[in-house]
């Protein structure tokens, strides 16, 4: 049974992965010219510029978060030292399976001598508070929230879900289980928990997705002015399409599902030549700003090591 849940796994990824690479393909073929007619704007440069330093922030932003969670779960840790690991960790997302940055952040945060328990929740609370910020923001344009059904149900679970009260028993069921598991009856129970609702971090997830989607706004703008009164729905399909890339599996940091989304959310609208040409743009915006994170975060990282070499000698 494992081998056929590891093999239906595999095959939805790549289903999805398959099915919104040929949908953009498709979109792409049928409106090449159009593609080809858009143009940067006079201060185009400046704007994907700027879209990029925008984006970059959020990234560092989001580091310090990860680091206000792990706090949350009395793991006090240097914050330079979570934007490090986060930054460094974070452009491993593009590896398949989407997990690997997780999966780097713990084995860090097992070699600071941090719990382990603590550290793999802090990357599972990590996310879902990012969805919450991500829906919150979504349903804030009402030409968005037409189109996604039960996001209010969905954004309320998810906010109950990190509340102290629903996630300390599930954390504590768990480590029984893992107890009986190892059958060490006597092992000490989970010294981990909440103490209170996680509100500082969602306030600075909503930041963070905030900032993206302003960065992705300011790309926009870079090849068609976008009134003040479409802000919102730019920002709140942004939002929608890069919870969707976060969420659904078999797209490696959320590629192709995020493009595809964003067009369908912005049809209507705006022209879908314009809508390819900006996602695609602010893809590679995306991913040289967390290269160019993930080479902070080494920079920092070894500056700190010579450092420490220098006062040892």
């Amino acid at each position: 049974m494992k081998q056929i849940g590891k093999r239906l796994k595999s095959f939805l990824r790549w289903a999805v992965l398959g099915a919104t690479l040929f949908f953009l393909a498709t979109t792409f073929k049928d409106r090449w010219q159009e593609v080809a007619a858009v143009r940067v704007s006079s201060q185009g440069g400046m704007l994907l510029a700027a879209a990029f330093a925008i984006t970059l922030v959020a990234h560092v932003w989001s580091a310090l978060v990860w680091g206000w969670i792990l706090r949350e779960f009395q793991q006090v840790v240097p914050l330079g030292w979570a934007v490090r690991v986060f930054l460094q960790t974070n452009i491993a997302k593009y590896l398949p399976g989407n997990v690997w940055h997780f999966y780097g952040r713990v084995v860090a945060s097992q070699s600071k001598g941090l719990s382990v328990g603590a550290a793999a929740l802090s990357v599972v609370v990590e996310p879902l508070l990012m969805a919450a910020a991500a829906l919150a923001i979504a349903v804030t344009s009402t030409q968005v929230q037409g189109r996604l059904g039960i996001q209010i149900p969905i954004l309320l679970a998810i906010l109950m879900g990190v509340h102290p009260r629903i996630l300390n028993p599930i954390v504590h069921w768990l480590g029984k289980a893992k107890t009986k598991i190892r059958n060490q009856t006597d092992a000490p129970a989970t010294t981990f928990r909440l103490q209170r609702y996680p509100l500082l971090p969602l306030l600075g997830e909503l930041i963070f997705v905030g900032l993206r989607g302003t960065g992705f706004l300011v790309a926009f703008w870079a090849f068609q002015s976008v009134p003040a009164a479409q802000f919102s729905l730019v920002i709140s399909a942004f939002s929608f399409a890069w919870l969707l890339g976060l969420v659904i599996p078999g797209a490696p940091g959320g590629m192709g599902v995020f493009e595809a989304t964003s067009l369908a959310l912005l049809d209507g609208s705006f022209s879908p030549a314009l809508v390819l040409v900006c996602v695609a743009f602010y893809r590679v915006i995306s991913i040289l700003a967390e290269a160019a994170g993930a080479g902070m975060g080494w920079l920092f990282s070894n500056s700190r090591s010579q450092v420490g070499k220098d006062v040892e000698n």
